[in-house]
C-alpha cells in the first residue's frame, strides 16, 4: 500500500515560467500545465520526515530525479522503501501507475574541501537565458532571504503538508523553491523544466532564520536536443553552511 497519497496541484499559473500554463506547456507537447517539480519534491520528502523527524532536516542527502510531469489533479502515490541499510528510495507514481519522480536519500556526506565559492560576483543585467550567456564558473550576486513563518506556512499549504515539525523548521519544498529563484533572478526564464537536484541538508533551518545564498554555474550541457544548466547553490546562516544543492534545469526544450 502507498505510504502517502496526495492530489497534485499547480499553484504556479502566474509564474514567469510559462510551462506552468496550459498554452505554453501544450505547445511543447505536454497535455497541460506542469506541476512544479519543487512541489513534487515536497511530497516525496514527506514520508522521510514522518519517519525520522526533524533530525532528517539537518543531517541528510536527497538526490531527486524528475522523470515525467505531474499535472494538476493527478493522484500521487508516494512510497518509501529501504534499499540498503541507511539508504532509502521514495517514488512518486500517478493514478496510471506511471513513475513520475524519485529520490534516493541517505546520510549527509562529508563537507567538500572546495565548498566555498571563489572569485568576485559578476553583476550582469537580467537577460533571457541562452547557450552563450550560460557561463560555467560564473558567480552570481549573493542574495539574502528571510525565512518567514508566513512563507513557510504558504509552502506547506501548497502541498498539503501540515506536519507540526514545520511550526519550527523550514520545509524542504521552501528551500528547493529558493534554488529556483536563484536561477530566475539571474536570467529571464520564459519556459523551462526542473530536471534534478541533489540537496545536502547540513543544518536544519528554522522559521525566522536569515540566510545568504551563493550561486555558481557548475556546467551546461546538451542531451537529446535539450539544453541544461546546473547550478551549485549554498545557503549560509552567518558563517555556517546549512545547505548545498546541485540544481539542474532544462532551459531550452528540444523542438
Amino acid at each position: 500500500m502507498p505510504a502517502y497519497q496526495v492530489t497534485a496541484r499547480n499553484f504556479s499559473t502566474a509564474s514567469e515560467n510559462r510551462m506552468h500554463s496550459n498554452a505554453v506547456a501544450q505547445s511543447h507537447g505536454f497535455k497541460g500545465a506542469l506541476v512544479p517539480g519543487v512541489a513534487v519534491y515536497g511530497h516525496l520528502v514527506q514520508p522521510l520526515v514522518e519517519k525520522f523527524g526533524s533530525q532528517w532536516l539537518g543531517q541528510s542527502q536527497t538526490a531527486l530525479r524528475l522523470l515525467k510531469p505531474a499535472y494538476d489533479g493527478d493522484e500521487l502515490n508516494i512510497v518509501l522503501s529501504e534499499e540498503t541499510q541507511g539508504q532509502y528510495r521514495v517514488t512518486c507514481h500517478n493514478q496510471d501507475e506511471l513513475l513520475l519522480a524519485e529520490i534516493m536519500a541517505g546520510p549527509m556526506p562529508p563537507m567538500p574541501a572546495d565548498i566555498g565559492l571563489g572569485g568576485p560576483a559578476k553583476a550582469t543585467p537580467k537577460v533571457e537565458i541562452n547557450w552563450d550567456n550560460v557561463v560555467p564558473a560564473e558567480v552570481f550576486v549573493e542574495k539574502t532571504w528571510s525565512l518567514s513563518e508566513a512563507e513557510n506556512n504558504r509552502y506547506c499549504a501548497e502541498i498539503s503538508d501540515h506536519d507540526p515539525v514545520y511550526d519550527e523548521h523550514i520545509h524542504p519544498h521552501y528551500l528547493l523553491s529558493l534554488a529556483n529563484y536563484c536561477l530566475m533572478e539571474e536570467y529571464q526564464m520564459p519556459a523551462w523544466i526542473h530536471a534534478s537536484s541533489i540537496t545536502n541538508h547540513r543544518a536544519a533551518l528554522k522559521v525566522g532564520d536569515m540566510i545568504t545564498s551563493k550561486t555558481v554555474v557548475k556546467e551546461k550541457f546538451e542531451r537529446k536536443g535539450h539544453q541544461f544548466i546546473t547550478l551549485h547553490i549554498t545557503y549560509w546562516r552567518g558563517e555556517a553552511l546549512t545547505t548545498d544543492i546541485l540544481h539542474t534545469a532544462i532551459f531550452r526544450i528540444a523542438e
